[in-house]
């Protein structure tokens, strides 16, 4: 019976994904899917799968990885303090700060959760308030970036501070989790050990950073080291979890940290998300969903009672992210953001697995919780996706400042993609202003060059900046102070180009733009290659620059790609290494591809790479 019950388990794992692929279920949660079913084919159905030794260490493995997998998505670039202090405009054209606009979201959900816990204990529907406060709190973060990811807005203010209220709702409970089980569990003075925990994380990043990227270099398919190392981080963190008395899951976590900080090749990061998504965490949403019973469940009129409740207190709980985010948002899409932060279940089922370690919630409670959970994540995202509303805003890919106008500029702002950037031209010229204004439709006149005065107006708010004055030094300084602002790219154009200055701007990060060597090299190309010439210059077809971060199109040969017909290759660029395409090479994530063909299709092509 054990390998009966591992068999289809196994084959649940498999078919389900491909069944809600064939019938175009996309707004429930696979995980969500698992459940369900694991529910059907355990103990409150049809009772073909039951618990056996195999699941039951598959499944604790599986709650372990999840966890590491937790720690990896959070995206530590996000809590940078340089791009998150100064205010972004958001769709309403309101000022936003991500991280100010998410902590005061989650400060309000953090106090109703307490005031609902406190509720249910006054009206004797569930006793221990710590540990419904917490579950109240908690976000699904993976479900989350999932959802956030195919609205194509991880980038926008909204979505950096949905994200970020998610992180929150992610770390801060599994914390809180840690210091109740070791409270419940009768070892409170044992409580400063964890710090030890933090301790060996932070031993563990310093030791593996450099030879990572060793590891990275010798890595071999009959090796794998980055997996290896991987898996060593999870039980040495997980083995010192237990032994300073915390949780093995918050070792977990601190693992996935450690390997996020060492900053992974994203080669490695879906090598591990295949292992994790791919096997150990299906079994154990499975197993979560065949060790429920309903039949006690609907059998306990006081449990029973207890589902609705839970299910409004859910979604009650994330009320203050909803009113926060209509200070910041239109409320169409506050309303929504406000919901999709209610999913919960990734936290919600380690959380209920430790009380029901420390006899602290009953068999029938958990079943309600975990049904409770399972609603919500039905619920959330279907509502989020036919809530939201993409805005112009939202739909641009990166934003662009240039300050200086002149002809080049002008052409640039004319011929850059409305469909890929948002320009806005600056200037201090006001005879410019005058000239340019009617022709420029973002055009901003400041009244001087000041760093204190573009800071305070928001013009280092940008994911690329340009800086075209005529005078060089200005540029340099104006790109400077731009970069320390933490803007993503930065260019400064010269002219007159100096060795020491070009090394020295590389290694601050700026990128350089000569005019005279721009018109130079387009002379020598139309002398020595004029074919390339005709390329750059060819209004007939376009030549295009993309990063691939579509899984569809990775892990393939150029080849089997379906429109590779209608573009050519001209190099790849995969780290710090150009390679020459052929039509055996296999694209990996992240690969940068320089390719050429008529504008419309390599248009089309450049959006399908890109999207993630």
């Amino acid at each position: 019976m054990e390998g009966l019950s591992l068999f289809l388990t196994v084959f649940l794992a498999l078919v389900i994904p491909i069944v809600m692929a064939r019938l175009r279920v996309t707004t429930v949660p696979t995980a969500v899917a698992e459940i369900i079913v694991g529910i059907l084919m355990g103990k409150s159905c049809l009772n073909l799968i039951t618990q056996t030794s195999q699941l039951t260490f598959l499944s604790n493995l599986g709650v372990i990885v999840l966890m590491f997998l937790s720690g990896m998505e959070i995206d530590f670039d996000l809590l940078s303090p340089k791009k998150h202090t100064r205010a972004r405009k958001s769709e309403s054209g309101k000022q936003v700060k991500p991280m100010v606009v998410a902590a005061f979201a989650f400060g309000g959900v953090a106090v109703a959760s307490v005031l609902l816990a406190l509720g249910m204990k006054a009206l004797g529907l569930f006793n221990d308030m710590a540990l419904a406060s917490i579950i109240f709190m908690t976000v699904a973060l993976g479900v989350v970036i999932a959802t956030l990811k195919e609205k194509e807005i991880l980038g926008r203010p909204i979505g950096q501070t949905i994200l970020l209220t998610a992180v929150m709702g992610e770390v801060i409970p599994l914390l809180l989790l840690t210091i109740y089980s070791t409270v419940n569990g009768g070892d409170a003075r044992k409580l400063w050990l964890i710090i030890l925990l933090f301790v060996a994380a932070i031993i563990l990043l310093r030791r593996f950073k450099r030879p990572y990227l060793w590891f990275a270099k010798v890595t071999k398919a009959t090796t794998q080291l980055d997996v290896r190392l991987a898996f060593f981080l999870i039980f040495a963190l997980v083995t010192v979890a237990e032994q300073v008395g915390a949780e093995n899951i918050l070792g977990a976590f601190l693992a996935g940290v450690v390997m996020k900080l060492l900053e992974p090749t994203q080669a490695t990061k879906d090598k591990l998300t295949s292992i994790g998504y791919d096997f150990f965490i299906p079994i154990f949403f499975i197993r979560t969903g065949v060790n429920l019973n309903l039949k006690l469940l609907f059998a306990n009129p006081q449990a029973l009672m207890l589902l609705p409740v839970l299910v409004i207190c859910f979604f009650l709980a994330k009320l203050p992210v909803t009113l926060t985010y209509m200070r910041a948002f239109n409320k169409r899409n506050a309303f929504a953001g406000g919901f999709l932060t209610a999913t919960t279940i990734t936290i919600v089922l380690p959380t209920l697995q430790v009380a029901r370690k420390l006899n602290a919630i009953t068999a029938t409670q958990s079943s309600a919780f975990i049904l409770a959970a399972v609603i919500v994540c039905i619920a959330c995202p279907i509502v989020f996706n036919s809530t939201f509303a993409l805005t112009p805003e939202d739909k641009i890919k990166e934003k662009v400042v240039i300050f200086g106008l002149n002809a080049v500029t002008m052409t640039v702002y004319q011929d850059l993609h409305d469909s890929w950037y948002s320009v806005q031209v600056l200037t201090c010229r006001k005879e410019k202003y005058d000239t340019y204004k009617s022709k420029v439709k973002n055009l901003k006149l400041f009244p001087d060059r000041k760093l204190d005065t573009l800071e305070a107006a928001g013009a280092f708010d940008t994911d690329i900046f340009v800086a075209t004055f005529t005078d060089d030094q200005a540029n340099l300084e104006v790109g400077r102070a731009a970069k320390q602002a933490g803007v993503k790219r930065v260019i400064v154009s010269q002219g007159k180009v100096v060795a020491d200055t070009v090394d020295q701007l590389r290694e601050e990060g700026i990128e350089l733009f000569a005019f005279n060597n721009l018109h130079g090299a387009m002379l020598r190309a139309l002398i020595e290659s004029p074919a390339v010439y005709r390329i750059i210059t060819d209004t007939n077809n376009a030549l295009y620059d993309v990063v691939v971060r579509n899984s569809a199109y990775t892990g393939r040969q150029l080849m089997d790609w379906d429109f590779v017909d209608q573009i050519t290759v001209s190099r790849i660029r995969r780290g710090d290494k150009w390679i020459s395409p052929h039509g055996s090479t296999v694209i990996e994530p992240g690969d940068e591809l320089i390719y050429s063909g008529p504008w419309r299709e390599a248009d089309r092509i450049h959006q399908l790479l890109s999207r993630e």
